[in-house]
């Protein structure tokens, strides 16, 4: 005996919008606990952040203030744990009572849908997803409906487990390792060539940073400062730092992509610092680059805050204004090279932009911020009155 197998019609519908949301238009399910009824679908690029599809009867006033009530809580947590200044949802209504008014929100747009049809004629749902009307148009019906559904769903998830993977496996830090065998190197030969590291004239003669060099025309120093230290305490301090972040950062962006972060932000460090320091202080240190790997983790951790949870609040920030208040408590730290190779970070890694994330459009208005940001330096530094 043959048996046939029948949809009902709203589990069609939120079949359909969950295949448009996540194979189209690139939404991720997030995961709530104790939550029935509603699927949460997160997409932090996308003119709705949020997009909720309640499939729950709602027969009364109450109910629906409630849930409006609930949807605030836990629109308050996700905007947390993703670092999100302002978010948005959709409402999307599947089994709303005839006597329940919908009222939306200031931050939350609500809609009944009983029927497909009534996706098609929403104006607000259209103006946001034009296409929504065409692409929930299917040839297929009941099961194959169901597997196609399911296959490009399926299909979407393992691609972005794939690019996932390949963001976050772990690399060999060449570069890392490079730069650190570099730095001990030159502290070396500051101890065989000269009178060591804590000696001002050594450290002149190897290319520490002063403003009144800079300003004579001693450009290279804004470099070379990168990759001087004052004592082995300095340089330990300097190179675990390095080691633990850089590894990350390199494999987050590719080696290309980390030295040009970290020499932008060692060159953005030096700037700031001959901005505001005496014209005779002497300067060195790779903590200006390393504040730059900050910003450069700042920014990944932006991008994949869903991903990374809510590591960007609770372990990235904190780590960044723990050590800036160190700096500014030691009257031995230069924390205008801090502060500003944090902001170069920051800057060249929009520059040059975070796989799978990030839009050309976003990184060639990167490129223009890093180069006005030089434009401003340099006029700071030396053109100023």
């Amino acid at each position: 005996m043959n048996r046939e197998i029948s949809f009902k019609e709203k589990d069609v519908l939120v079949m359909k919008l969950l295949h448009y949301f996540i194979t189209e238009e690139g939404y991720n399910p997030i995961i709530l606990r104790g939550i029935n009824n509603e699927i949460w679908l997160e997409n932090m690029d996308a003119p709705y952040k949020i997009v909720r599809i309640n499939t729950g009867y709602i027969h009364n006033k109450e109910q629906y203030d409630f849930d409006m009530f609930k949807t605030k809580k836990i629109m308050s947590k996700v905007k947390f744990k993703t670092f999100s200044f302002s978010m948005n949802a959709l409402s999307l209504f599947l089994d709303l009572g005839e006597d329940v008014d919908v009222v939306s929100d200031e931050h939350i747009d609500c809609i009944k849908v009983g029927k497909e049809d009534d996706i098609k004629d929403s104006k607000l749902i259209s103006d946001a997803y034009p296409d929504i009307s065409d692409k929930l148009n299917f040839n297929e019906k009941g099961v194959e409906l169901f597997a196609k559904i399911t296959n490009d769903i399926n299909k979407k998830n393992i691609k972005d487990a794939k690019e996932a993977e390949d963001v976050f496996k772990e690399r060999t830090p060449y570069v890392t390792y490079s730069l650190i065998a570099i730095n001990i190197i030159i502290f070396l030969l500051m101890y065989v060539f000269g009178n060591g590291s804590e000696d001002i004239i050594t450290l002149l003669n190897f290319g520490a940073l002063t403003k009144y060099h800079v300003m004579n025309g001693e450009f290279y120093r804004l470099i070379t400062s990168a990759f001087l230290h004052i004592g082995f305490l300095h340089l330990f301090c300097n190179m675990y730092a390095l080691y633990i972040l850089g590894k990350n950062i390199e494999g987050y962006y590719g080696r290309a992509k980390f030295i040009f972060i970290y020499l932008i932000s060692a060159l953005v460090g030096s700037f700031v610092s001959i901005i505001f320091m005496d014209e005779y202080t002497v300067s060195a240190g790779a903590s200006g680059a390393i504040f730059g790997l900050m910003g450069a983790l700042l920014y990944f951790g932006y991008n994949y805050r869903v991903t990374l949870n809510d590591a960007i609040n609770r372990q990235i920030i904190p780590v960044i204004i723990i050590n800036l208040l160190f700096g500014f408590l030691s009257s031995d730290v230069n924390n205008f090279a801090h502060i500003g190779g944090l902001i170069g970070g920051y800057f060249a890694s929009l520059a040059v932009g975070v796989k799978y994330k990030s839009a050309k459009s976003e990184k060639i208005n990167g490129a223009i911020v890093l180069t006005l940001l030089f434009i401003f330096l340099i006029y700071m530094s030396f053109f100023r009155a």
